[in-house]
């Protein structure tokens, strides 16, 4: 009677396993990494894109108006990058309509997540659209002043009087009380001044006669001076010289320092 041992057939059914195992694998390594290898290219070539948006828009919108400018290059490099990330799930093997459908999907998960974000691009979008402020004009707002920089879809970049860079939430600006101090090109400086106990006509002559021959100061509308209050111990004045609105900090101090000078000067004499 002849005994068949079962390790040889077991070995053999090992190696055809294992040779099956091996060609499902270089089966699929020829399948993906091409496509892997096609993602990042165009991964790489979205990045490039998004790059070159920037010189290329400037040049395109040169003669649009900077606050326009800065905004639609924005929209355009994040449309790129996801028509470029689109591109590379599809080139991995998911379908288009997969992907709109998971996009959708977390795009209304997002949503409700992100409120805050997304009130703070409709209200980027109501600032661009109404234009309250443009990119160079100076404001106050949301408990902040400076230069606009850029307005961006989320936030506002302005740069204070003392270089800081400051970013504000779009909402914060358009939901608040917004002034903004360039706009009109012209303000009038207001100040008031105490001249005690001295007369008070020929005081406010000296006073415009100081004020006008300014190189900052408006001709048009002219400088102004009248009566303020009157008290026992003192007479208050308000002396008003108009600028233009980017000297408005600088004739104001110019101002205070001619009149102090003015003031001392005449009680020497």
């Amino acid at each position: 009677m002849f005994i068949i041992s079962a390790q040889p057939v077991n070995l053999l059914s090992d190696n055809i396993n294992h040779l099956i195992l091996q060609r499902n694998l270089s089966n699929l390594a020829l399948q993906v990494v091409p496509k892997m290898v096609w993602a990042i290219a165009i991964l790489l070539f979205t990045r490039w894109a998004a790059n070159i948006i920037r010189p290329i828009g400037f040049r395109l919108l040169k003669y649009a108006e900077p606050t326009l400018q800065k905004f639609l290059i924005q929209v355009a490099s994040i449309l790129v990058w996801m028509a470029g990330g689109v591109a590379a799930l599809n080139a991995i093997g998911l379908q288009t309509t997969t992907i709109v459908t998971v996009i959708g999907a977390a795009g209304l998960a997002i949503g409700l997540a992100l409120q805050n974000s997304l009130s703070h691009f409709a209200a980027g979008v109501m600032l661009v659209s109404f234009r309250p402020f443009e990119v160079g004009d100076t404001i106050e707002g949301a408990g902040v002043s400076g230069t606009v920089d850029s307005i961006g879809l989320f936030s506002t970049t302005i740069v204070s009087s003392d270089n800081v860079r400051i970013t504000v939430p779009n909402s914060n600006l358009f939901s608040g009380t917004l002034k903004n101090n360039t706009i009109m090109g012209t303000r009038r400086v207001d100040l008031q001044i105490d001249i005690g106990d001295r007369e008070i006509e020929s005081t406010i002559t000296h006073l415009l006669s100081i004020v006008q021959p300014h190189p900052l100061v408006l001709r048009e509308p002219r400088p102004t001076c009248h009566v303020e209050s009157i008290t026992p111990e003192k007479t208050m004045l308000y002396l008003r010289p108009w600028c233009a609105a980017t000297h408005y900090e600088q004739v104001r101090s110019e101002m205070l320092q001619l009149v102090k000078e003015a003031l001392k000067s005449n009680e020497s004499v």
